[in-house]
Formats: structure tokens, sequence, C-alpha cells
């Protein structure tokens, strides 16, 4: 095999000979030679070097079977045994006509280009799904206190009935409805009932352990989703809540104002619908209401 035969990859791929003969055009209408601007590496600047490859270079169809020679032997050529005649006269030959391992330095700029280009994509990447992450965190917020709005306490309460019937673990709904409210409104306004929302949402949150979840179902109603819990535990929970709430106060306006609660509790027990479920507990806790009246 001569030297002729082996030719080197980057010499193949015309990649030298393409950059050097691309002009660009200027804003004012003058062209500057590739040399003297940076090369960036884009999707279509790859495709452009390879169509430009196989249009300069068509397929050969070798006519000498017994001259063709595997790529893979371009790296590690046959060599004749050392201090022979051969051996001597091929060494130079193999000396100057072994393929580089290192690209051409405009193929390696593009490569540094599409490296950096991909990094910057990465750290895009990042960067929205905080914000998308961000974004649900506040779609499932209760727009005035640090609680679940209804429409993601009801997911939750879904996923806790998945769970109940595909373990068989326990589960238990407390439902809240203040007491007290409206007079707290048309006493101090209603900033000082936004404010008596907040200290009954914070002091609920308070009371709840990693893995339960607290919403705010409505106006001065609450729900409190306990999971791996019994009906006997949950009613003991109900009544520390209800004790905290009337022994506590909170304040506004310089003031220190007084509200409570009545509690109903339901233990899942395979109800149709997270809805459902949820108005079994509303009706439990209209019923203590009413009997403390």
């Amino acid at each position: 095999m001569t030297s002729a035969t082996i030719i080197r990859l980057s010499d193949r791929m015309g990649l030298d000979s393409h950059l050097q003969n691309t002009e660009e055009t200027s804003e004012t209408g003058q062209t500057a030679p590739a040399a003297e601007r940076p090369a960036r590496a884009t999707t279509a600047s790859m495709q452009s070097l390879l169509a430009h490859y196989f249009e300069t270079n068509p397929p050969v169809q070798d006519t000498a079977p017994f001259e063709a020679v595997r790529l893979d032997a371009l790296s590690t050529p046959v060599s004749a045994p050392t201090g022979s005649p051969s051996a001597q006269a091929q060494q130079p030959e193999e000396t100057s006509a072994a393929p580089s391992q290192d690209w051409p330095a405009s193929a390696q700029t593009l490569i540094d280009s599409l490296r950096q280009e991909n990094e910057r994509l990465r750290e895009q990447l990042r960067e929205q799904t905080l914000q998308l992450q961000n974004a649900q965190g506040l779609a499932d917020s209760d727009v005035l206190t640090p609680t679940l709005n209804r429409r993601a306490f009801l997911r939750e309460m879904q996923r806790a009935m998945a769970d109940c019937r595909r373990y068989g673990e326990d589960a238990c709904l407390i439902f809240l409805d203040m007491d007290g409210f409206k007079s707290i409104n048309d006493a101090h306004g209603h900033a000082a009932g936004d404010a008596a929302l907040i200290y009954v949402a914070q002091t609920l949150n308070a009371s709840v352990r990693e893995g339960d979840s607290v919403g705010r179902i409505g106006g001065d109603e609450f729900a409190i989703l306990l999971r791996r819990a019994d009906l006997q535990s949950s009613r003991i929970k109900a009544m520390k809540l209800e004790a905290e709430l009337m022994m506590g106060t909170f304040e506004y306006g310089g003031l220190h104002l007084k509200t409570g609660g009545s509690f109903g509790v339901r233990a899942y027990a395979g109800q149709a619908s997270a809805e459902s479920w949820l108005s079994e507990a509303d009706a439990a806790m209209f019923l203590v209401k009413k009997s403390s009246r």
C-alpha cells in the first residue's frame, strides 16, 4: 500500500477546504473569508460539511479487489519483519502516512462550540423545569392562606384513596368550620377576617405530620387529610385542635382576637369519590356544630 492510498480522514472529509472557501457577506456588503471569523457549530454547518464531502468525493467503484483496504487497516498497518529491506523501505511511508488522531483546528472549533451550545441548552432546560415547578406550586396554593386550594386538596385525597385500596391503609378526613368568623368581619373588617383565616391555617399546619395535607375548601372551611391514621386517633387530633383554637388568640390592629371551630371526622370506608368523602366529613361537622348550640 502506497502513501497515496492512505488518506487523512480530515482531508477526505474536506473540512479545511470547505471552511476556507466559505465566505460571509457583512452588513456593508463586503465579504470576509471564513478564516477571519470564528466558526460557530450548528447543525446546519455540520450538515453542510457532510454534503460538501459527498458532493466533491463521490463513492469510487474499486475494480481491483486486492488493492481495497479496510478502514481499520489504516490504523493497524501490517509491517514486515524488523531489519528486512522491505521494512526499511516501508518505515518512512508508514510514519508520514499514519492518520492523525487529532481533528483539524476548524473541526475542533465546531466541536467545542457544539459542546458549549449543548451546555447552554441544558442550563436553560433546568431553569424552565424550576419555573414549571414554581408555577405548579402557585397553582396548588390557596390565594390567602398557607394551605392547598380545593382542587389540589381533592387531588391529594384521590391519591390517599388509591393507596387505601391498594395497600389496605387507613386514612381519615377532618373537616373544620370556623366559629365566630362572621362576627370578626362585622366588628373589625375583612382584613381582620383574613388574619383569622391565616391564623387558623397556621395552627392546622403546625399540628400535622409530614405526608398529611391541609386545604382551604372555601370561605372559612378547612380540611385535614391524615394518612395512615385510624378513626380514634383522628378524633383525638380533632379535639386537641378545637381546644387549641379556643385557648389561642391572634393579633390584629393591636388587639388579641379569638376564634374557634367545629370539627367533623370521617374515616375512609370505600367512598366512591373524593367529593363524597368530603361531603360525609362536612355532614359530621354539621352534626357537631348543631349539637353544641
